[in-house]
């Protein structure tokens, strides 16, 4: 990750940019000082309101853990059940917006101002794109999804493969194997992807064009006014904080889950919540040294090491396991999702409530809640490219590289439990046992080398959590600073300390439920933020365009 200083209000910027003037300076509603060596300088009310009712969600959840279950598996049903339809509809808006985008006049226009010049050159950019949302839910989702897809939720009612005697049914299974990587690359394509263009375009735009602070609540300029500097905007960046301390949660939870899950499969160590308590404790140390070492020394060290063994571990399961079936699951994946994107998307007259429901509702959750903390790295790092081209790279180049992922190892997978259903340990983690965090290990141990590779896969996970936790820090620091991105790093160390802690007490109340009660939770508000934020990209753009004219 780099660290690129975006433009604020006094900032000098090219003068054929489009500034927005107003009074406001960045940290002018600051407060800064310190407690004995430690510095602080946080936005009055945006760190306060955020930081105490973190702490005090922590709190009360730590004392009724019980209490606490009961509630977050009441928000995760309700969100998913009866609000399925709403997360669908906008992020269905949000496609369609992008690709709108892309043949309007107004994607002409250069993020930074016409004179601006890319940072990056376009390998770079791509590889920053892909490490931008490239996250735990590769490795924890990359077999479990194609599989449980096949032949468990059943997206749009495709029939299922095997039969309750547990035999194969042959001839539902290509037309299962299909729609079960469709249904997964549904979830990690140009949906998921659009929520994150739309983030970092508004934010892009609005600090490189416009001239405004680093800052989510600078994006509702067009709507607010200078009212965006009171409590209006407080409320835009304080759901933005909650949004993505809960996003990245999810993700720590899953991640401790799945470390676990693999010291387990290797080593025999226990499967509980006490083990992953301690894994959380113990990663979250390690992001505390990455983030006081800072950008340089920390975040970009550990994500140059996450990208190479990642793509070691990619290249080992394709080149070990079955190849050319790999490859096809790719190909046959890419085919049957450009099929059935429309059906999938889909979100009324439809029986397929487990799928519908239980996956795709949580995902665009997920998705949004990621939202501030993906575009606010994606803006940083593309400044220079036109809207066209930001939206084209931003859609495709992501969704490509994980289709490869998902298709190699969904279709590895597959080819295993299909080859050997009574014996498959894939088929007994996600079918038979349901036991999601140990599917990848399950398919791993059916390769050579299983126990290398199973102990690499936890490294990687371990990486991926570190970074997270990391970078999430980083970018909620942002927020809570007014859009200061030089604040004292004994801010970004409490935010991720309060990650940890929320993942932590997240599982000790309920579990998976509970990490996707919190995301669902948080997910409702900014979703609808972010929809106003499509008019306010709108007005930029026009106000851009004109001055082109």
């Amino acid at each position: 990750m780099t660290d690129p200083t975006p433009g604020t209000s006094s900032s000098t910027t090219p003068p054929d940019t489009n500034e927005i003037e107003t009074d406001f300076e960045v940290g002018q509603d600051n407060i800064d000082g310190s407690l004995g060596p430690l510095g602080f300088d946080i936005h009055n009310p945006v760190f306060m309101v955020s930081g105490l009712t973190a702490v005090a969600f922590v709190l009360l959840t730590m004392l009724f853990p019980d209490q606490a279950g009961v509630v977050f598996l009441a928000v995760r049903d309700f969100a998913t059940t009866k609000l399925d339809w709403l997360f669908m509809i906008i992020v269905n808006v949000f496609v369609l917006f992008c690709i709108a985008l892309i043949f309007m006049p107004i994607s002409k226009v250069r993020l930074g101002g016409q004179e601006a010049v890319p940072e990056y050159s376009y390998l770079a950019w791509f590889a920053m794109l892909f490490a931008a949302g490239m996250g735990i839910g590769l490795l924890f989702f990359g077999v479990l999804e194609p599989v449980y897809h096949m032949n468990v939720s059943g997206p749009l009612g495709v029939p299922l493969p095997i039969a309750e005697d547990g035999s194969i049914i042959p001839e539902n299974v290509e037309a299962a194997r299909a729609m079960g990587l469709a249904a997964t690359f549904y979830h990690w394509g140009l949906h998921g992807w659009a929520v994150y263009a739309i983030m970092a375009l508004a934010l892009a735009l609005f600090t490189y064009n416009k001239g405004l602070p680093f800052s989510i609540r600078s994006c509702f300029y067009p709507l607010l006014g200078d009212r965006v500097w009171g409590w209006p905007g407080h409320i835009i960046d304080i759901l933005a904080v909650f949004a993505t301390l809960f996003g990245l949660a999810t993700s720590l939870g899953l991640g401790a889950q799945q470390a676990n899950a693999g010291f387990n499969f290797a080593f025999g160590l226990e499967i509980s919540t006490n083990v992953q308590v301690i894994i959380i404790l113990l990663v979250t140390a390690v992001a505390l040294v990455s983030v006081w070492r800072g950008l340089d020394g920390g975040v970009k060290v550990l994500s140059e090491v996450n990208m190479i063994v990642a793509v070691l571990f990619f290249l080992f399961v394709l080149f070990v396991g079955p190849t050319l079936v790999g490859l096809d699951g790719f190909w046959t994946g890419l085919l049957a999702y450009t099929q059935e994107i429309i059906p999938l998307s889909n979100p009324f007259g439809r029986e397929d409530d487990s799928y519908r429901e239980g996956w795709t509702a949580f995902y665009w959750a997920w998705w949004v809640s990621w939202a501030p903390f993906v575009g606010m790295f994606i803006a940083r790092v593309s400044r220079g490219r036109t809207v066209r081209e930001f939206i084209i790279c931003v859609l495709l180049i992501p969704s490509l590289i994980i289709f490869i992922w998902m298709g190699v190892f969904g279709a590895t997978a597959l080819d295993q439990l299909y080859a050997d259903p009574t014996g498959s340990l894939v088929k007994d983690y996600v079918i038979d046992n349901y036991s999601p965090e140990l599917s990848l290990f399950g398919m791993l141990n059916e390769l050579p080398l299983s126990g290398l590779m199973s102990t690499l896969g936890i490294i990687l996970a371990l990486i991926f959590f570190v970074t997270s936790s990391d970078s999430g820090s980083l970018v909620i620091d942002t927020i809570t600073a007014g859009g200061k991105i030089d604040a004292p790093r004994p801010q970004r160390m409490f935010w991720a300390t309060v990650e940890g802690l929320i993942a932590i007490v997240l599982l000790l109340g309920g579990g998976l439920s509970a990490l996707q009660a919190g995301v669902t939770a948080t997910a409702i508000p900014f979703s609808i933020v972010m929809l106003l934020m499509c008019y306010c990209i709108i007005k930029a753009l026009n106000g851009e365009l004109r001055r082109l004219r």
